[in-house]
């Protein structure tokens, strides 16, 4: 089993608890914000091995949320865009904003898994 941490961004109750649930079965550990600004604050307590962002946030979104990110001792962390927002210019918007990878909602248990398991699997830096 692995031990490696996510931080989960999400303001909403249902797929926070999904993602929690789904990635305790494969051995993660997690911690849970339910907005940029709380996510932040728990970056600087504990730092993540990979944080799942949701864009649509309260207060700041994830896209400004990982720019805050970036620039502090998590810049090389994965960070995984976690949204429901799928349209091409969307996926482009995130995709230009420097997220490591995609997961749409509602999600692909499998390919969920499998993104998660890649990006940790990279090496640092």
């Amino acid at each position: 089993m692995t031990a490696e941490l996510i931080l989960i961004v999400e303001d909403h109750e249902v797929n926070r608890r999904m993602a929690r649930d789904l990635l305790g079965v494969h051995g993660y550990r997690t911690m849970e914000a339910e907005s940029g600004e709380e996510a932040l604050a728990l970056c600087e307590q504990a730092e993540p091995d990979l944080v799942l962002m949701d864009i649509h946030l309260p207060g700041i979104n994830g896209i400004e949320t990982l720019a805050r990110l970036r620039p502090t001792r998590t810049r090389a962390v994965p960070v995984v865009a976690f949204t429901a927002s799928v349209m091409p210019e969307d996926r482009s918007q995130i995709v230009a904003a420097g997220f490591d990878a995609f997961v749409a909602k509602p999600i692909d248990i499998h390919s969920f898994i499998e993104t998660i398991r890649a990006l940790l699997a990279r090496p640092a830096g």
